[in-house]
């Protein structure tokens, strides 16, 4: 079973194409015959990880894929670490801003993604999907889920999971915006790419698409 999330709209948008994305792709996916759902987090710190453990406890996926909104990057986003820290720059939808606070009392420091992030990418890429592999998931709410997924699922072995950003979908900027942006049917089949490439998967691709900053 597959299990892909995205989220509510936040910072006062209407729309957030993470859910927009998940909710088609776990459609598309479901259409050519694999067991997939979609799940709504909520843009709230501890509630999103609760919400997805909930999922996580009433599916019990083989693979989970999260996605969430990253505005100005241009690109689909294969996130490749999660970092046991929440630092908000605004707040979230509940008003919390947690600034230094760990998202696991006791966690490690980090998590790796268990998705093959560069299998993914080369088969995005292929498709036609401007894609990169990412460094940082940030420190908002984005980055407690992965974080939070991450630990869970150290206690599910055989579960592989890991997070997905997408850019703003057009609809989403005003007239005249230099912003970068994709259409949601891109995300969406984005995001299915990321799930058939990883069923297809068992070791990852040894290509170079590190960073230098």
């Amino acid at each position: 079973m597959i299990l892909l999330t995205g989220f509510e709209p936040f910072g006062g948008e209407s729309t957030n194409p993470s859910w927009s994305a998940a909710r088609d792709a776990a459609a598309e996916l479901r259409a050519e015959g694999l067991d997939a759902r979609a799940v709504e987090l909520p843009c709230v710190f501890g509630d999103a990880i609760r919400v997805l453990e909930a999922a996580l406890e009433r599916h019990r996926p083989e693979l989970v894929v999260c996605a969430g909104q990253a505005g100005g990057r241009p690109r689909i986003s294969l996130e490749r670490i999660a970092i046991n820290c929440d630092d908000a720059r605004i707040p979230d939808n509940a008003g919390n801003a947690p600034v230094d606070q760990p998202v696991a009392s006791g966690g490690p420091a980090a998590y790796f993604s268990t998705l093959p992030v560069k299998t993914a990418l080369a088969a995005l890429l292929t498709a036609g999907i401007p894609a990169e592999v990412s460094q940082t998931a940030g420190t908002y709410v984005c980055n407690h889920v992965f974080y939070g997924l991450m630990h869970a699922l150290r206690l599910r072995p055989g579960t592989r999971g890991g997070f997905v950003h997408v850019p703003f979908e057009p609809a989403q900027l005003p007239a005249g915006s230099n912003q970068p942006s994709l259409p949601l049917a891109q995300l969406t089949e984005a995001l299915a790419v990321v799930v058939r490439s990883t069923l297809a998967t068992t070791a990852d691709l040894k290509i170079a698409a590190g960073a230098t900053h």
